[in-house]
């Protein structure tokens, strides 16, 4: 039986597999080969950051997750199903690296959030229940007083607040979440600290991309840390990524990768310059 699939426990009941799973899994930008045939679970209720120095594949491993980008071997699970079969978006939220909440697009923040709801509804058409869910989501990240504005009047800070706020309308099972804290300020890193670990203690599923542990520190299970491509750590978080004496430990799907050195984390690493894709979870930017 494979991780994906589901088990019986002693009682007969169904016990779930892994919410994420990715084994072997390979994919190329370009002509350049961004992961190496990674093995990555991430469990019900866990938070797992992946961290890695500039270009190591972190972006491109959740955007595989995603569908944003093709993998060339390799198989991806998402809640038991492979991802090529898998319809059922809306128990997924995504947080893309910022650029702009609107895409450009003159838009109210209601209006940007609501649009992360579109998957639960019926045509498009929302009930009672879709407007309460909007409003909660605004709420959860402190952003219920600017619901009437234009995104384009926000600072870089409430931007992600309402890019999360998007992904948290849908009240997702799985929440995957991209350099969060990139480029925000203190006031907003500690909201959506907060935020998280609301989510969190309800029982939502978390995968980060980050550049540093920071606020969320508290909150992380699992750190997998990446390199050229490979798994180099999976396990507790280390005390000193990025620093100029880790001490990791070498995962077995590492083989072949270059041991770590002196390198440094930082933001935005594989995904620069891609521009907008449709995906299951719509048009991202």
């Amino acid at each position: 039986m494979t991780d994906g699939e589901n088990t019986m426990d002693e009682q007969g009941t169904t016990a779930e597999g892994p919410v994420i799973a990715m084994r072997g899994v390979r994919a190329d930008l370009g002509p350049r080969p961004v992961l190496r045939g990674i093995d990555l679970t991430v469990r019900r209720g866990e938070v797992v950051a992946l961290l890695g120095a500039n270009g190591s594949g972190k972006s491109t491993a959740v955007r595989t997750v995603i569908g944003q980008v093709p993998v060339t071997a390799g198989v991806i699970e998402l809640f038991g199903t492979p991802r090529r079969a898998f319809r059922d978006w809306a128990r997924v939220g995504y947080v893309p690296q910022r650029t702009t909440a609107a895409g450009g697009v003159t838009a109210t923040v209601t209006e940007t959030v609501a649009s992360g709801r579109l998957s639960r509804t019926r045509f498009g058409l929302f009930r009672r229940a879709d407007h309460a869910a909007v409003r909660r989501a605004l709420e959860l990240v402190g952003m219920a007083d600017r619901a009437k504005d234009s995104v384009q009047a926000l600072s870089g800070g409430q931007h992600q607040r309402v890019l999360i706020a998007r992904a948290l309308a849908a009240e997702p099972e799985l929440l995957i979440m991209d350099e969060p804290m990139a480029g925000v300020d203190l006031a907003s890193q500690q909201v959506l600290a907060r935020t998280l670990e609301e989510q969190v203690s309800a029982g939502t599923t978390v995968l980060l991309v980050l550049h540093e542990l920071g606020p969320l520190e508290p909150l992380i299970d699992r750190a997998v840390v990446l390199r050229d491509g490979c798994v180099l750590h999976d396990g507790p978080p280390p005390k000193a990524v990025g620093q100029h004496s880790p001490k990791l430990s070498t995962s077995s799907s590492s083989r072949g990768c270059p041991q770590p050195g002196h390198d440094h984390v930082h933001p935005h690493d594989d995904a620069a310059g891609a521009g907008p894709i449709r995906t299951g979870l719509g048009l991202l930017n």
